[in-house]
């Protein structure tokens, strides 16, 4: 279920970026598969920057590429095969504010199973299943640093995987604000629960991706999120 979730949260990321969003719009809304240089004509955007965007796309799953040539010419002279991309069957479901009440409800349905199996409480099971999805994503964030983990591309991606998994993050001087709680509904009635469940995901996707630059704490405030990361 982590992995599941990451992955979605990755395809939902992918498309927070503006330019990468309006691409992944225009393939989606054309009838046949489209190439960079049509990509291009039709968003107005630089053919290098088409290129680099949608094979970010092809990478997160939300568009699949094949070849042929265009224009029907076939046999010697007829140029090399076109990349083509097109929709993959990745589906998406994102509503604004973003909530995941989806993944509420699998990671308490888990914390059930196992708290029966273990025979622990099933408040310290919820928040171990909440920290396996955290460190799935804080992994993501790791890879996505490859190697440079310099303070500003750290606060940067691990905000895009914040971003992705509906918190909303606010960059607040040395600390970043969660604006939005993707359980907001379920907070409100199971406050103590869901509180617990935020900070045991959010604090191992930081610890796991940030190699200790970022911290997170229970911090409740009226109208956003109750965790905020702190930035060493």
């Amino acid at each position: 279920m982590a992995e599941g979730f990451a992955d979605h949260v990755a395809g939902v990321a992918a498309l927070a970026e503006p330019v990468r969003r309006d691409l992944y719009r225009y393939v989606v809304a054309s009838p046949e598969p489209v190439s960079r240089d049509q990509a291009a004509d039709g968003t107005g955007i630089a053919r290098h920057t088409v290129k680099f965007h949608l094979d970010r796309l092809v990478e997160e799953g939300l568009l699949e590429t094949e070849s042929r040539r265009l224009g029907g010419r076939r046999g010697p002279g007829a140029g090399r095969p076109a990349k083509l991309y097109k929709r993959s069957d990745v589906e998406l479901s994102v509503t604004l504010p973003e909530r995941h009440y989806d993944l509420a409800a699998g990671l308490m349905a888990r914390a059930i199973e196992e708290s029966a199996q273990r025979s622990e409480p099933v408040v310290q099971a919820l928040g171990s299943a909440a920290a396996e999805v955290g460190a799935a994503l804080g992994d993501r964030v790791r890879a996505e640093l490859d190697g440079r983990p310099s303070r500003e591309r750290v606060v940067g991606a691990t905000c895009t995987a914040l971003a992705g998994c509906g918190y909303e993050p606010r960059r607040d001087g040395i600390e970043v604000l969660l604006a939005n709680c993707p359980f907001h509904r379920l907070a409100r009635e199971h406050t103590a629960l869901v509180c617990g469940m935020n900070l045991s995901l959010v604090s191992e996707l930081v610890t796991r991706g940030s190699d200790g630059r970022l911290t997170a704490r229970l911090d409740p405030a009226e109208g956003r999120c109750c965790v905020t990361i702190g930035i060493a």
